[in-house]
């Protein structure tokens, strides 16, 4: 069974020199181990060891909210952490069936960072920029006194500084590193600025052991700028390795429901419908990916409901689907109806603001979680009757009559998203 469970004491190895970015220990991760439940996702940490110190070394991953992300970066954190033994949280787990668990469980200096957080303090690029490596710097400082400069204000120098005394490189995990983007959408020279200092930061420099970013929209073609080709991306039309890792899998979500005495098939209708692709040899192997805080809140509650406007709400949805794109509402009317879509997501911009057609607004809900993709055919739908109700509530509101009439004249608009998807052939 892939679903465990543990209680973790409170006895762990003594911390020695946390900080708040530097080495922050486990406390994250010990949470998630002693939440009611936990989906052991530790497989993620194996793909990562074999690209640490490597050239590929440069990972992001961009998934919808509530898929897991931040979850996974604790538990990377406290994986890497030099300051903290953490075999009492690990060896049970199933990365410690790895040949290279030992190897690297807590052997770097990690720094771990929530971009938001410095966002939200902050009311410019260039007071984010200058907090932020203020704020690092003296985690640096305490770390290691004798190796960073007083007065010191380089990201850059400092970390230089102290691998060229400590030899040990650094585990950089970035979590929300998009959230500039999505806040500033419309300051192109913000935005320029902000991946210009990223590169500057982690490209070609000897201290990044592993660069690790979380987001929500993919990176690589924010306008022309290229500044972070470095990076490898994982997102939801090219999941690849990275696919089972964000979100719950089929055979997790049966589990659940055996231990708690759940429907299945009521489970599948409300949460499945996100169709991530990897690759096993030379044949894909596609995964129903369910969301997993829906799942947790239906198991542990024992109603199948809609969880999804908890983080979300209808009004996101609502302004992207009201675009007046040629095409857009009559798509959006045969999704509901439970009928795929052909897409082409080749020109989307990867930001919120820069749209030439129907495609790229389609693109954008697939990374937002509103939309699945289905890379075997090229095609979206909407992936379950828990969505399917974020739709229905932001066009009750907009002046789609049409489409209106066509909601209220089928009481069984919802359940046919359902049947049309328990029809398709799971592989």
């Amino acid at each position: 069974m892939l679903v465990k469970w543990w209680m973790v004491t409170n006895d762990i190895t003594e911390v020695l020199g946390m900080g708040s970015y530097l080495n922050p220990g486990c406390k994250g991760f010990e949470e998630s181990l002693n939440s009611a439940i936990y989906v052991d996702k530790t497989g993620l940490i194996e793909k990562i060891n074999a690209v640490v110190n490597t050239r590929q070394k440069y990972i992001c991953v961009s998934r919808p909210r509530r898929f897991g992300k931040s979850m996974a970066t604790d538990m990377l954190a406290a994986y890497y952490d030099q300051s903290v033994d953490t075999a009492r949280l690990f060896d049970t787990l199933q990365i410690a069936k790895a040949e290279t668990y030992q190897k690297y469980r807590n052997q770097y200096d990690v720094l771990k960072v929530n971009m938001q957080e410095f966002l939200s303090m902050t009311h410019s690029m260039d007071e984010m920029l200058a907090v932020f490596q203020k704020r690092m710097i003296a985690d640096l400082k305490r770390g290691y006194p004798d190796y960073v400069m007083d007065g010191e204000d380089s990201l850059v120098f400092a970390m230089k500084d102290v691998y060229a005394h400590t030899k040990c490189p650094f585990i950089i995990l970035i979590d929300e590193w998009d959230c500039l983007f999505r806040e500033y959408k419309q300051d192109k020279e913000a935005q320029k600025k902000y991946l210009d200092f990223l590169r500057v930061w982690m490209k070609d420099q000897e201290y990044v052991a592993l660069a690790y970013m979380t987001g929500i929209l993919p990176i690589k073609k924010y306008g022309s700028h290229s500044a972070l080709n470095m990076f490898t991306e994982y997102s939801m039309t090219n999941p690849r390795e990275m696919a089972e890792f964000f979100g719950f899998t089929e055979e997790e979500v049966h589990a659940l429901c055996a231990t708690y005495k759940r429907n299945f098939e009521e489970a599948q209708a409300w949460y499945d419908g996100y169709e991530l692709v990897a690759m096993d040899g030379e044949n894909p192997k596609i995964y129903s990916m369910y969301s997993p805080k829906s799942v947790v809140d239906a198991m542990l509650s024992g109603l199948y409901d809609n969880y999804w406007n908890q983080t979300e709400t209808y009004e996101a949805l609502k302004i992207y689907i009201q675009m007046n794109f040629d095409g857009l509402k009559d798509a959006i009317v045969r999704m509901l109806a439970g009928d795929r879509v052909e897409i082409n997501t080749g020109t989307f911009s990867n930001d919120m603001t820069t749209f030439q057609n129907r495609d790229d607004v389609l693109t954008l809900l697939v990374h937002l979680g509103y939309l699945s993709y289905h890379w075997m055919d090229k095609t979206v739908s909407i992936p379950n009757k828990e969505v399917s109700q974020e739709y229905v509530n932001a066009i009750s509101t907009m002046d789609w009559h049409e489409v209106i009439d066509s909601v209220e004249a089928s009481k069984n608009l919802l359940e046919s998203t359902t049947t049309e998807r328990q029809k398709r052939i799971r592989v």
